[in-house]
């Protein structure tokens, strides 16, 4: 496939993991009311991030749960002032994932990655948020906490629910794909023998 064939594709495969990014963190989500009108949430979004971290690399997904994830939070008013740290994150889960991810070991490493991303996450964002909420939104440090803390929950419930995703979803359908010339596997001088 031509280079630019090949860029063309990925950019209309990021943008698929976008969308599902987007629903499925807009439909699919069990919001949390938490004091002073916000809200945190159980949901699957991260689940494609990490996905499409794995499946296009670590820029790729990223950008795919960055976009998807910040629409998402532009279009729910209880989200809005969330937006430039949820695509700030996201992207990071992404770069994360992608960077640990090893193409020899599929399935070994495709659990070690999505936890090395979602760990990141799980610790980034209570401590990011607390910190956003309280110096950038100008919350009281007493509710910036206790949002932190609640966030910090919701978001380990959220990685443990999306590494099983991940790991069952990416191990099924990675051969089909790659049947499919819809993703590259490069072969190294290492597997290659």
């Amino acid at each position: 496939m031509e280079k630019r064939k090949q860029t063309v594709v990925k950019l209309a495969q990021t943008a698929l993991l976008a969308a599902l990014c987007f629903v499925s963190f807009t439909f699919l989500q069990i919001k949390i009311p938490v004091p002073g009108g916000d809200a945190t949430s159980l949901h699957i979004g991260n689940t494609f991030c990490v996905l499409g971290a794995l499946l296009l690399g670590g820029w790729y997904g990223g950008l795919a749960g960055s976009i998807g994830m910040t629409i998402a939070d532009l279009m729910d008013p209880v989200y809005i002032t969330g937006a430039p740290k949820t695509f700030v994150l996201k992207l990071c889960i992404g770069l994360i994932t992608g960077l640990v991810a090893d193409k020899k070991y599929v399935f070994k490493w495709s659990l070690i990655a999505s936890i090395a991303g979602l760990a990141f996450n799980v610790i980034a964002d209570p401590i990011v948020g607390y910190f956003y909420k309280q110096y950038i939104l100008g919350q009281p440090q007493e509710v910036a906490s206790i949002l932190a803390k609640l966030s910090a929950g919701a978001t380990f419930v959220n990685a443990i629910v999306s590494t099983i995703l991940v790991v069952i979803i990416y191990n099924a359908v990675r051969p089909a794909l790659i049947k499919a010339n819809l993703i590259h596997v490069y072969v190294t001088a290492a597997n290659a023998k």
